[in-house]
């Protein structure tokens, strides 16, 4: 072991040497108490016994690495993560440990380093200018290594990361598909440990997308955030589950230990004003697998209405709003809808707002069983407004409606929901 007191002639690169071996002699207690101070500060870096050898495998690689490279004096800009600190990376992405924990575990290994270093340099005997100088080395050396390994691990990390997700996600899906084709019904139990979701607890299901004339980078990632969020605000008890149904649309569920009655109005005031938000179709809320099927069921209704409309404002529809489970029963053919619609309501069936005024004045009157005061007060007109815009409908539709009420109530209806999509254009 090389040695060296204050009157020897070594120079720099040798005390750097000496000291490297001293510590390299001492490697696996070195490795160990480091090891132990990073698990005391991030418990998730070890786990259970394999993880924890695995995990001591790679603190030492990793110290052996810098020593060995600090002996020999080789440019840590040549020197590459060790295996195990990378397998170590690829099994902390299995176990959802978050790639800032490892980052900051290879920083806090480097303060346990040098405070060895620190330790080591006083059991000998240097002038204290040629000590400052050997330290400056030993921590820039360190610290160069350090942010090298740790940019190689992330990488390695997020690689695995993404890899790992994208396999257990496709086989979520499947099992989610399986499910709502009417799967496990037999044994609940075994369906809820499958796709990682109670199926027990009452749901709410979601579809969620981006418009295929505005899509969203990243979209996949983005819906998935937003179901999240969508759960926070909406106090789900669990973690959503999200099925990615094609790259601009996915498919979620909101789990709750009770029925829920404000999430609809929760997830519209979260969607009010902010910027990014996709589409929101929601199903209506219910309880066990025939509740997880059926509020998917309503969600997908609702979605076919909404994503049939023309408009470039994302907007939350419900399966409980008003006349949209009829819309999407009686919009299954669009195009047939289109020519019935402009049947029944001739030229109030225009694509223009002097006729959507008209017809939103038409069904509101309707609504209200024919009341002209009651309609003006929700329209906030004069009810001599009301009367008056009225007849300008009966005038555009040209005739009137004692025989055909109710299908003029519908064709409103359609003309509510699918908006550009059932209007009569101009050729």
């Amino acid at each position: 072991m090389a040695r060296w007191t204050g009157g020897s002639p070594l120079d720099e690169d040798e005390r750097i040497r000496a000291l490297a071996t001293r510590l390299i002699d001492d490697l696996p207690q070195l490795s160990t108490d480091i090891r132990q101070f990073v698990e005391a500060a991030i418990p998730r870096m070890a786990g259970d016994a394999s993880m924890t050898d695995l995990f001591h495998a790679s603190v030492r690689g990793n110290v052996e690495t810098v020593l060995r490279s600090l002996r020999q004096r080789i440019d840590v800009k040549d020197v590459d993560a060790p295996e195990a600190a990378n397998e170590h990376a690829r099994r902390l992405a299995h176990n959802d440990v978050p790639v800032n924990s490892l980052i900051r575990a290879y920083r806090l290994g480097q303060r346990r380093m040098t405070e060895h270093v620190f330790g080591a340099l006083r059991d000998v005997d240097v002038p204290s200018a040629e000590r400052m100088a050997v330290l400056e080395t030993v921590t820039a050396t360190m610290f160069e290594y350090i942010d090298r390994i740790s940019l190689q691990v992330g990488a390695v990390y997020e690689e695995e990361r993404e890899r790992w997700l994208e396999n257990r996600n496709t086989l979520r899906a499947v099992r989610v598909r399986e499910l709502l084709d009417g799967r496990y019904d037999d044994d609940v139990d075994a369906a809820t440990t499958s796709i990682r979701y109670p199926l027990r607890w009452h749901h709410l299901a979601v579809v969620l997308w981006f418009s295929e004339a505005h899509p969203e980078p990243d979209g996949l990632a983005r819906l998935q955030r937003c179901l999240n969020d969508l759960g926070d605000a909406t106090g789900a008890a669990a973690a959503p589950l999200f099925v990615a149904a094609n790259p601009l649309t996915a498919w979620g569920w909101l789990p709750f230990t009770a029925a829920v009655d404000s999430a609809v109005e929760d997830m519209r005031e979260f969607a009010s004003g902010r910027r990014g938000v996709p589409n929101i179709a929601v199903g209506l809320p219910a309880a066990g697998i025939a509740g997880f099927r059926r509020s998917h069921q309503h969600a997908r209704a609702a979605h076919s209405v909404a994503s049939a409309r023309h408009g470039t404002e994302p907007i939350v529809v419900s399966a409980a709003d008003p006349g949209l489970a009829l819309a999407s029963i009686i919009g299954t053919d669009v195009v047939a809808a289109r020519s019935w619609v402009a049947d029944v309501l001739g030229d109030l069936a225009d694509d223009e707002d002097g006729a959507a005024r008209l017809r939103e004045t038409l069904r509101t009157y309707l609504l209200h069983g024919g009341s002209y005061k009651v309609a003006s007060e929700e329209l906030i007109l004069h009810p001599n407004t009301v009367k008056y815009r009225v007849g300008r409908a009966l005038q555009r539709r040209g005739r009137a409606i004692d025989e055909d009420r109710i299908d003029v109530e519908v064709a409103l209806l359609m003309c509510r929901w699918y908006g550009q999509a059932v209007l009569r254009t101009s050729p």
